[in-house]
């Protein structure tokens, strides 16, 4: 195929890069093609096996699917003759036949009900296949497979985009359907819970129990607002889109960020629970003169207030203040040091810092990334004059051979695992060195464990 292609889409000339399928083209013309088994998103590929999206092309004898087909100089792509739309709605009545009824649906506004409706497909003429049983086995995803289309986006979301190898299909002919592991419930399967199959479902086959009403009914929970923010959890800067109900979270989901492509781990897609704790504290606290500090003794959350008693903002901050001058009038700056937090940003950790050194006069300033990461900025500095690393993790996806030791990405920062994970599905070498065993090393060309202390030396040994 050349560079570029100019062809005709609906009685207009257009032009389309090399790898452009017809789908991406008609959309960036404005037109809609329904589509469920194909995911517009970063890292995901075409599949082409729903029919959805089938398009008429002059002198071909049959449909084709837009999203997998590329189209041809001088081509004539029809997407809303009689053919291609009377295709399109047999594909969703006949889908429809197998759904839930819509007012007891897991999802009555995901995809695939958004498409039928705008095809006009409100009922199937069609015998129902056996409902499979619901499975709510796992903490935070609900299986119901009686919306199920076997579209296998989910089998692609989790062994090409997130890289577990946990889902695949199973059965055959019209039993097909995503099973996990050896056919587990999916509780008790090697799911990692990074939710990226309930981003891709587009029938809510697949769908967050946060969103299960109280009673754990079949009904959705649907938001008030969403707020876009950034994962408060790990360093990775994952990208949010926040969804709150009647002033709770119920739900989070990726957006296309540069770290993570609208990815997420199970913690920045589930770990919200704690923002509605009970047991966070919304009040100051200072501790009650009749309850002095004693280091065997356990506190109690549901009973804190047997140790500390509620106060204003303005006298715990005075209280603070006071504990401060008295240790500073006893040792100087000497009896103060100041931890700051990864939590905040480049500015506040200069903020504090400055704060501590002039503000108490000390050098007992501390941060928790410098224990781990003061060696590499040192040869960072040495090797290219900078502190900064040069390359996100994502470059991965362009690299030859990749290093890691001294990480366990797999397990602390997931996101950024799929990128190394994804480079050595596409060929590119993965070492893993690390004196245990972990994930990653399933992926990896070589896995080197170590003895525990004889890192430099192995370095030295191959520079």
């Amino acid at each position: 195929m050349s560079a570029a292609v100019t062809f005709t889409l609906d009685g207009k000339s257009v032009t389309a890069s090399e790898h452009e399928t017809i789908w991406q083209v008609a959309k960036r013309q404005g037109v809609d093609i329904p589509h469920l088994c194909h995911k517009d998103a970063p890292g995901y590929r075409s599949d082409g096996n729903c029919r959805a999206c089938m398009v008429d092309i002059e002198g071909e004898r049959t449909l084709t699917a837009s999203c997998v087909r590329h189209p041809a100089e001088g081509m004539v792509v029809n997407t809303a003759t009689e053919r291609a739309t009377k295709a399109r709605e047999m594909v969703f009545e006949l889908l429809m036949a197998d759904q839930p009824e819509r007012h007891a649906h897991p999802d009555p506004e995901s995809d695939f009900w958004r498409w039928s409706d705008s095809l006009g497909v409100t009922a199937s003429r069609y015998t129902p296949c056996e409902k499979p049983a619901q499975d709510v086995s796992h903490p935070a995803i609900a299986v119901n497979l009686e919306a199920c289309i076997a579209c296998n986006l989910c089998e692609r979301a989790c062994r090409e985009v997130q890289v577990n190898e946990v889902i695949g299909m199973g059965w055959r002919g019209n039993h097909a359907a995503p099973v996990f592991d050896l056919a587990d419930p999916m509780g008790l399967s090697s799911c990692v819970a990074c939710g990226e199959c309930v981003s891709a479902c587009p029938t809510g086959a697949l769908f967050e129990k946060s969103l299960m009403d109280e009673t754990a009914a079949m009904r959705m929970v649907y938001p008030d607002e969403t707020v876009d923010s950034v994962c408060p959890f790990c360093g990775v800067g994952c990208l949010t889109s926040v969804s709150v109900s009647d002033g709770k979270i119920v739900k989070v989901e990726g957006r296309d960020g540069p770290a993570n492509e609208n990815r997420l781990c199970v913690k920045g897609r589930f770990g919200f629970d704690y923002v509605s704790s009970p047991e966070r504290l919304t009040k100051p606290l200072i501790r009650r003169e009749d309850a002095p500090k004693d280091p065997g003794r356990r506190l109690n959350p549901s009973n804190y207030l047997s140790v500390f008693r509620e106060a204003s903002w303005e006298e715990a901050l005075d209280c603070a203040a006071d504990g401060l001058k008295k240790s500073y009038g006893k040792k100087g700056g000497a009896g103060l040091a100041g931890f700051g937090s990864a939590k905040g940003s480049n500015e506040e950790a200069y903020l504090f810092q400055k704060f501590i050194r002039q503000g108490f006069g000390t050098n007992n300033v501390d941060h928790c990334t410098r224990l781990c990461h003061a060696s590499s900025v040192a040869a960072l500095m040495e090797g290219i004059g900078s502190g900064a690393v040069t390359a996100p993790f994502s470059a991965a996806l362009d690299a030859d051979c990749i290093i890691v030791i001294g990480a366990r990405p797999e397990q602390n920062h997931p996101v950024a695992a799929t990128y190394l994970k994804q480079a050595a599905q596409r060929g590119a070498k993965l070492v893993v060195m690390d004196p245990r065993h972990q994930g990653l090393m399933r992926f990896a060309d070589h896995a080197l464990v170590f003895k525990p202390g004889s890192d430099v030396a192995m370095l030295n040994a191959i520079l």
